[in-house]
């Protein structure tokens, strides 16, 4: 396998990176010589193990690696992590976030979605793309090319049941990503949106109604299968290779198709 970044001191940040895409991001990634600044929340309980497998990614692929369990969206957690890039440069950044309400809008006794749980899920999902991107362009700890990646879903465009807070923030998240390329290409930057087809995930599980959506995806997909986490990890690593920099302020399906039916 090439490692084309091996031995250049060129790191990926991945918010959301204990599991799911962001973890099949960072073991992709870590392949290709990336060094890993992984960020993610995590009860104290599962911390051993998520910590164990960093661990094992980055002493198989000798890379470096900076983890931190902590709420990113608060600014001083921002900078803490900032400080610890000193001298680092950041190739990718990969917002891989899952925190948000999956609420109805009406239920006889469930509660229901509310004003705050828009905002709540809006600033993690959408929002926060851009503080993370200011805050390292800002403390210079972008590479002179660097690639901005964001997970986005069909959600953002179809009406789901109890998903109206996260289709909200998804198409927050893919209007900042159209405005950090068209503002950030003339300083090397570019920054693109993956519309991940349906992947099982534990983020997937926590959707009301996961199961039939599984069922009907592996009807629909001309694969006969779901989108796996590795697919979408793959594409990523393209988008950071030299020969992507001119794909830019893009929506890209990676779903085997799933959009065609």
């Amino acid at each position: 396998m090439v490692k084309e970044f091996e031995g250049k001191n060129q790191w990926t940040v991945i918010l959301g990176s204990s599991s799911g895409l962001g973890l099949a991001t960072a073991k992709k990634l870590a392949q290709h010589g990336l060094n890993l600044c992984l960020v993610y929340r995590a009860r104290k309980s599962d911390t051993t193990k998520i910590q164990t497998t960093f661990q094992t990614i980055a002493t198989e692929n000798s890379v470096e690696l900076l983890e931190f369990n902590l709420d990113f969206v608060k600014p001083e957690n921002r900078t803490l992590v900032c400080d610890a890039l000193t001298q680092k440069s950041v190739r990718v950044l990969v917002h891989s976030v899952a925190k948000g309400n999956l609420k109805p809008m009406i239920a006889n006794k469930a509660r229901t979605l509310q004003n705050d749980d828009f905002h709540l899920t809006i600033e993690s999902m959408g929002i926060s793309l851009y503080d993370w991107t200011k805050s390292l362009f800002d403390n210079n700890r972008f590479a002179a090319e660097a690639s901005i990646v964001s997970f986005t879903s069909e959600g953002n465009k179809k009406a789901w049941p109890n998903y109206a807070a996260v289709s909200a923030a998804k198409a927050t998240l893919e209007a900042i990503t159209r405005n950090l390329a068209l503002e950030f290409a003339p300083h090397g930057i570019h920054a693109n949106c993956i519309e991940a087809g349906v992947t099982d995930t534990a983020s997937l599980r926590m959707i009301p109604g996961s199961e039939k959506l599984i069922e009907h995806t592996k009807k629909r997909n001309p694969n006969k299968r779901l989108t796996t986490p590795e697919d979408v990890a793959n594409v990523v690593y393209l988008l950071s290779k030299d020969e992507a920099r001119w794909i830019n302020g893009a929506v890209i399906p990676v779903n085997g198709g799933e959009h065609l039916s």
